[in-house]
């Protein structure tokens, strides 16, 4: 599936489903609890922190999941086309940033 249709998807499942949407406060506020989780998952998995039983059953893949969908309603809502804030983010990246990585010692 690409971008475009995710957040087509996505717009198709709230108009059917979801009544509306969430106004973008809400959902901002939704985006930072989703990456909270994800945050609490990747310091259980990859960190130095414990499981508790009320973690285990958590995937990363639906964490993420979780988190691209808040940030595609807000696309949506808010009239961003990903696909082009994506390729447009890629290049500026690219312009920025095309020999600082290569030079960075730490990095090797």
């Amino acid at each position: 599936m690409t971008i475009a249709e995710a957040q087509k998807k996505v717009d198709d499942w709230i108009k059917t489903f979801g009544v509306r949407y969430f106004n973008e406060l809400t959902n901002t506020a939704i985006l930072m609890e989703e990456v909270g989780e994800l945050a609490r998952l990747m310091a259980r998995i990859y960190g130095e922190q414990s499981f508790k039983k009320s973690d285990q059953d958590h995937q990363l893949a639906d964490e993420m999941a979780d988190i691209l969908w808040v940030l595609i309603c807000l696309a949506n809502q808010t009239g961003v086309d990903l696909t082009g804030a994506l390729e447009k983010n890629i290049h500026k990246k690219t312009a920025r940033d095309a020999q600082r990585h290569q030079k960075n010692i730490k990095l090797k």
